[in-house]
């Protein structure tokens, strides 16, 4: 288990950190470039990619047609051919339509090649509500896709992971699914000037406590903060562990800290059926059954489509309150 570090005083947001990860692993390996919608000419939808057409040209920083399975798939084609491509969907919503490429090839390759040809791809965007969107650009999609074998998916939940995990992803071997949240991108945090990786598959333990494990990760981590916050006034204190990637999982620091607590609650803004939480806590139970004293519960996003009305949204996601209940109903 680690605790994430942040050296020095820097404080930039969530998208500079995210532009900046891009634009240092460019400037030390020319295969790779960025492909998405706006990505060049506008900035990127959310303004990610701002200056770095200007830097790395537009044989680097490509426009793409709106045909999510057009670029997607030619992303997929041109890893397989040596280059380490940065596919970048306005919406992780709109993956859907690329499903038969993202899915259904790039994490096969290796294996269907025998070892011949890799498919060293990111896909990043923005997943889950972004706030009034709609039902059907609020996807929130690591529950879906993290069935899915040879494919890692990494969640991050402030600046400095958001730039030490994006530089990982681009150095990695295997497609990587990079989910980030157009809520956050505006989220200011400490991200260090000197050179620095996050790795894959090891939590960050963000608070620590005695009563009970919260697991998450992503921007519920920021609701377990609040949940955290108003358990204490309780005197029910929390060990919060931010996964980080839920693929690969980080199992081993979720039964170190469920030793110490012999409670937990997952926190996870998929939809409660076959999600991430029901995931952990069906390892949890083949891992560490005898550590708990009560059963393992879970908060999830609301078993409905994301609502478009503001209160509803914010009533349908995995909020503070519902945390906050969850802990009380296995501590007390």
């Amino acid at each position: 288990m680690t605790a994430a570090t942040t050296n020095g005083d820097r404080t930039i947001q969530f998208r500079e950190a995210l532009r900046e990860a891009m634009t240092e692993e460019m400037r030390q390996d020319e295969r790779i470039f960025l492909l998405g919608e706006e990505v060049a000419e506008y900035n990127g939808a959310y303004k990610v990619s701002q200056g770095m057409l200007d830097e790395f040209g537009p044989n680097r920083i490509i426009d793409s047609p709106i045909s999510e399975n057009g670029f997607a798939g030619l992303g997929i084609a041109a890893a397989m051919y040596g280059l380490r491509p940065i596919i970048e969907f306005m919406s992780w919503s709109f993956s859907l339509v690329a499903a038969d490429q993202i899915l259904n090839n790039a994490p096969k390759m290796l294996y269907m090649s025998g070892g011949q040809w890799g498919c060293p791809i990111v896909f990043r965007g923005n997943d889950g509500a972004g706030g009034q969107l709609g039902s059907t650009h609020s996807w929130c999609v690591e529950a879906l896709f993290a069935n899915v074998p040879g494919l890692k998916i990494a969640i991050p939940s402030d600046p400095y992971d958001a730039k030490g995990l994006l530089k990982t992803a681009i150095r990695d071997e295997d497609p990587v699914f990079f989910l980030e949240s157009e809520r956050m991108l505006s989220d200011k945090g400490h991200v260090p000037e000197e050179e620095y990786t996050v790795p894959f598959g090891k939590a960050a333990l963000r608070r620590e406590g005695s009563d009970c494990t919260l697991v998450s990760f992503g921007r519920p981590v920021h609701f377990c903060q609040e949940a955290c916050d108003i358990l204490e006034g309780d005197g029910i204190t929390c060990d919060l562990l931010d996964m980080r990637t839920v693929r690969p999982l980080d199992s081993e620091s979720i039964v170190e800290s469920l030793k110490k607590t012999n409670r937990i609650v997952v926190v996870d803004q998929s939809w409660p059926f076959a999600s991430v939480a029901s995931e952990v806590i069906s390892q949890v139970c083949e891992k560490a059954f005898d550590w708990l004293d009560a059963p393992p519960k879970r908060v999830n996003s609301d078993d409905v489509p994301a609502p478009y009305a503001k209160n509803l949204e914010a009533a349908f996601l995995p909020h503070a309150e519902k945390i906050v209940t969850t802990v009380r109903s296995i501590v007390r």
